[in-house]
C-alpha cells in the first residue's frame, strides 16, 4: 500500500452537487464544435512524444509518483488543470480550451463521442489495452461508446449504503434501509441528481434513468417520506461517517474504500450493495478532438495501463481499475468492504445512468429540485 495517501474525501467533495445536468446537452447537443473536424482531427495518432501532456481531471485522481515518472521517462512536463463537476469540465471544452486528455464518465462520454468531441484511439497502437479489452467484455464494446472507438476505461465503482455498524446493528440489504428508525436524523443521501432518483427508482422497481413524469411523480412522493428522517444532502460520506454526523450515508464504493485507511476500526463500519440494484458507473480516459498533443496523450493512457502503474493508483484513489491483474491488488485493499468490488455480474447487470432527451432531463431536473426543497 501506498505509504502516503491523500485525504480520502478528495472527489467526494469535489462530486457534491454535481447531479444537475445541463439540458441543451442531452442527447449529444451543445457539444458539436462550430465548424465539424476534418476527419484527419478525429483520427487516432501514434503513442508518441509530440509535446508536454495538459491533463484535465477531478483533482487528486492519479497518484504523483505515476506523474513523476512518465515525465522522468519520456522528458515531458504534466500541465495539471482540475475540473469540479461534469458539466464544468464540458463548458471548458466549449470555451475553447484545449486539453490532452480528459476524464468524462460514461454518460458524458456518450454525449462528447455523439457531439464529435473526441479522437478515435487504436487499442492495436497501444501495448497494455489487452489487459482491459481482452478480459472485460463489458469494456470491448460498452453502450456509451461501440467498440470503445474513442476511450479507455479509468475507474469503475457502484453506489450504495454505508452505515455505523456499532450504533445501528446490522441492515437487510435493501434500499429501505435508509428508512431505519433507528439511524432517523442521522441520514445522508448525496448530493448528486442522478443518485437520488435512481435511489428511488430502484426501490420502487423502476428503470435507474426514467425520465417519465409519472415515475418520477412516485419517486419524488417515496422520496418525501425519506426527507424528515434526513439530517441532509452530503457527498462527504467519509467524513459524515467516521465523525458520527452519519448512521446511514448513501455512498460511493470507492470513497467507503478510501475511508478505510483513516478508520481506527475498520469493523464499525458496513458498506452494502442493495439487492434491488446498485448504481455501476465507470471514468473513461479520452482525446479531445482539438488535444494539442494527441500523441503524448495516447502515450500517457498506455504508460497509466502498466501493471505497476496501475497498483499504484488503485492503492491512492481507492477505486477498482478494470484491467487484468490488478483484481488481487483491490480486493486486498477492500477486504472489510467486500461489497466495493465490480464484478463482470455486475457491468452485466448494467445498471447505469443512461442520457434521455431533452424533455426527460428536464423532467429529472424538476424532480430532484422538489426533492431538494422537501
Amino acid at each position: 500500500m501506498s505509504p502516503e495517501v491523500p485525504p480520502p474525501t478528495r472527489r467526494a467533495l469535489l462530486r457534491a452537487g454535481a447531479g444537475g445536468l445541463l439540458a441543451a446537452a442531452a442527447g449529444g447537443c451543445g457539444f458539436m464544435p462550430a465548424k465539424k473536424p476534418d476527419a484527419d482531427r478525429l483520427a487516432p495518432v501514434e503513442a508518441r512524444v509530440d509535446g508536454d501532456l495538459v491533463y484535465f481531471n477531478w483533482a487528486d485522481y492519479v497518484d504523483p509518483a505515476v506523474f513523476k515518472g512518465f515525465e522522468k521517462e519520456y522528458g515531458v512536463k504534466v500541465i495539471q488543470s482540475n475540473f469540479d463537476s461534469m458539466e464544468g469540465m464540458v463548458a471548458k471544452l466549449n470555451a475553447g480550451n484545449r486539453y490532452d486528455v480528459i476524464f468524462p464518465s460514461a454518460k458524458w462520454a456518450q454525449r462528447l463521442v455523439r457531439g464529435g468531441r473526441l479522437r478515435r484511439i487504436d487499442h492495436s497502437r497501444l501495448a497494455n489495452t489487452q489487459a482491459i479489452f481482452g478480459t472485460y467484455d463489458y469494456f470491448a464494446d460498452p453502450w456509451y461508446d461501440p467498440g470503445s472507438a474513442h476511450t479507455v476505461p479509468f475507474t469503475a465503482y457502484k453506489t450504495g449504503i454505508g452505515w455505523r455498524r456499532d450504533k445501528i446493528g446490522e441492515l437487510t440489504d435493501s434500499w429501505r434501509d435508509l428508512w431505519n428508525d433507528r439511524a432517523k436524523g442521522k441520514v445522508f443521501l448525496l448530493d448528486d441528481r442522478d443518485e437520488v432518483l435512481g435511489m428511488g427508482a430502484l426501490t420502487l422497481g423502476l428503470d435507474v434513468s426514467t425520465g417519465d413524469t409519472g415515475d418520477l411523480d412516485r419517486i419524488t412522493s417515496l422520496l418525501g417520506t425519506l426527507r424528515p428522517r434526513l439530517r441532509g444532502f452530503s457527498s462527504d460520506s467519509y467524513n459524515n461517517l467516521l465523525n458520527g454526523n452519519a448512521l446511514i450515508q448513501q455512498a460511493w464504493s470507492g470513497d467507503m474504500a478510501a475511508m478505510l485507511y483513516q478508520a481506527e476500526d475498520p469493523s464499525v463500519f458496513g458498506f452494502q450493495a442493495p439487492k434491488e440494484g446498485t448504481p455501476i458507473n465507470s471514468d473513461c480516459y479520452a482525446i479531445p478532438w482539438n488535444a494539442p498533443h494527441p500523441g503524448t496523450a495516447t502515450l500517457f493512457i498506455d504508460y497509466m495501463l502498466r501493471p505497476e502503474n496501475v497498483k499504484k493508483n488503485i492503492e491512492y484513489i481507492g477505486y477498482p481499475m478494470p484491467v487484468a491483474g490488478s483484481e488481487k491488488t483491490y480486493a486486498s485493499l477492500v477486504e472489510p468492504f467486500p461489497e466495493c468490488l465490480v464484478t463482470p455480474d455486475d457491468l452485466k447487470a448494467d445498471v447505469s445512468f443512461r442520457n434521455g432527451g431533452r424533455a426527460a432531463e428536464d423532467a429529472r431536473d424538476t424532480a430532484w429540485t422538489h426533492v431538494k426543497a422537501g
